[in-house]
């Protein structure tokens, strides 16, 4: 039987990824790809799949209940892969509006339609930054640990969890949530760190980092995120959540040297930059329970996978100037016009 995956945020970095990994390891499933193309949606993403008869791209907003109950019921939707979201901390402390609008707003919208449809099974995709900070004094964000998230985005995250969960205990909704640490690989906008340091370090910018450098992260190579939500959503436990971690805790400074080191450049280029506001020192991720419980666990090491992304955003420099340029922007309308 051919299930019919909706991903929203498709376009997105995590959601291109995916949408690629569910129709290279998955060959009963279409995917069906929602997107608001908003600044961090590129159409250039998925421009090689605009033929393949399995992905079926729609410009729209998951705000947008009409449009939602429309495209649920018209492609026969079965099963459902919450990526939408607006994710940047530096941004959401500029102004939180819209992370409430997207984040909070949009997945109530996206859980009364899979309610009213139907739907077999909603995987919402959250953070580890609901959990907050864990500071210097060592230990692990488990599922239980209490949420207690310290920026405007990850506030709007921790409330979509909420929902989430109060779908499944008042509506009895087949739901389960992830929670996954920082990830990398191609296809990120570049105003995250590592795509900014590589693109910075090529044109030979200012790599600028905040505070120390000194804050710790646990990174997770896309593609083992892409699996791991996969794997969740065949498997999982309804009501479940599932940390997702990449078992690889780095301070900011040492992964900006290892992208210098990787493309040659010098550590002059580091420029150390007034600390963000809130700024969380550590984050770390206890992945056992989706280990334990479903048997999945990184496919690739930092050593390996850090390497590979730089080169590919040496080999893909066309596509982070035009992101940068903002012509990507473009690339829509060219193709598809205005509707």
């Amino acid at each position: 039987m051919t299930r019919v995956i909706l991903v929203t945020g498709g376009m997105g970095f995590i959601g291109s990824n995916l949408v690629r990994r569910i129709l290279e390891t998955r060959d009963d499933a279409t995917v069906v790809n929602l997107d608001a193309l908003t600044y961090a949606g590129n159409a250039e993403n998925l421009a090689d799949l605009e033929e393949n008869d399995r992905h079926v791209f729609v410009k729209g907003d998951i705000c947008d209940r009409e449009a939602v109950d429309l495209l649920l019921d018209s492609n026969g939707v079965t099963h459902v892969m919450h990526l939408a979201a607006e994710s940047h901390v530096d941004r959401s402390i500029l102004g939180a509006e819209a992370f409430v609008r997207t984040n909070v707003m949009g997945t109530q919208v996206l859980l009364d339609a899979c309610r009213s449809a139907g739907i077999e099974r909603f995987l919402h995709c959250s953070t580890d930054e609901v959990y907050g900070d864990l500071g210097e004094a060592g230990g692990l964000f488990l599922e239980d640990t209490p949420l207690a998230p310290n920026s405007p985005y990850s506030a709007s995250k921790a409330a979509s969890d909420m929902l989430v969960r109060a779908a499944h205990h008042t509506h009895g909704m087949d739901v389960v949530t992830t929670r996954c640490s920082n990830n990398y690989g191609p296809y990120q906008f570049p105003e995250k760190l590592i795509p900014l340091m590589i693109a910075n370090a090529l044109e030979g910018a200012a790599l600028p980092i905040y505070g120390d450098g000194k804050n710790i992260r646990d990174w997770l190579y896309v593609v083992d995120h892409a699996d791991a939500l996969l794997c969740v959503l065949e498997n999982g436990a309804a009501g479940r959540v599932y940390n997702i971690g990449g078992n690889c805790e780095q301070e900011n400074l040492a992964i900006v040297r290892a992208i210098l080191d990787a493309v040659g450049a010098s550590d002059d280029l580091i420029e150390f930059v007034e600390d963000r506001l809130g700024h969380d020192r550590r984050y770390a991720i206890d992945a056992s329970r989706i280990r334990e419980e479903l048997g999945w666990e990184p496919g690739f090491t930092f050593e390996e996978a850090l390497p590979a992304t730089v080169e590919w955003y040496v080999s893909n420099r066309e596509w982070w100037e035009r992101v940068r340029s903002g012509e990507y922007r473009d690339y829509y309308e060219r193709q598809y016009g205005t509707r």
